[in-house]
């Protein structure tokens, strides 16, 4: 159908995401979700993934909150991902932004900044000048990443977050809400508090 998108995901990620795509005049083709208890969502009607049919030129945009679930889709899916922006973020011209990314309200993005693909950059989040963002990032609402941060993939920055500049996040990092990260984070640390401090190192993602 045209220019029309297709959400992947019915939580209430999907609703902030419908209410982009609304400020935007995008036409919504419809919404996907395998669980059951989702039946409708803003008069959208949810469908199963396997009465849907995902050809190669259907705009989708993966509205999963969980980073390692929107990673395991996009790797599978032969689809056009699209980016979903809403009008009252401020984004720099000179920003390098991944497909399949969602920037939500009032977000600032600053120049020079890479995103990656299939990131969310929530409500007042702010991404400095020369930062690089890889994919499947969740920047939290209100966390703050200072200048030339490095935020490896598929990590979260907690909500109210802060990020002193310079620092480099590892992959599969979770920093909880709140934190104060003023030194470099290994891959899969889960670090929480002001300054930050590690309680726990995952195997894996």
């Amino acid at each position: 159908m045209g220019n029309n998108i297709i959400l992947y995901g019915a939580s209430g990620h999907c609703k902030v995401i419908i209410d982009i795509l609304q400020c935007n005049n995008q036409a919504i083709e419809g919404l996907i979700d395998d669980n059951p208890k989702f039946d409708t969502i803003f008069g959208f009607k949810v469908l199963n993934s396997n009465s849907f049919d995902f050809s190669s030129n259907k705009n989708v945009i993966l509205s999963i909150g969980n980073n390692k679930i929107r990673k395991k889709l996009a790797v599978i899916l032969s689809v056009n991902f699209v980016t979903a922006i809403h009008p009252k973020a401020i984004i720099s011209r000179d920003v390098n932004l991944g497909v399949g990314t969602v920037v939500m309200a009032g977000v600032i993005i600053n120049p020079d900044a890479t995103i990656g693909n299939h990131c969310i950059i929530n409500t007042g989040a702010v991404v400095e000048h020369d930062c690089e963002i890889s994919d499947y990032v969740h920047v939290s609402p209100n966390a703050s990443l200072a200048g030339n941060v490095f935020v490896g993939e598929g990590s979260q920055v907690g909500i109210g977050a802060s990020v002193i500049q310079g620092i480099k996040i590892g992959k599969w990092v979770t920093i909880g809400a709140g934190a104060v990260i003023i030194k470099d984070v290994p891959d899969f640390a889960v670090v929480v508090g002001n300054p930050g401090r590690i309680i726990k190192v995952n195997n894996n993602e």
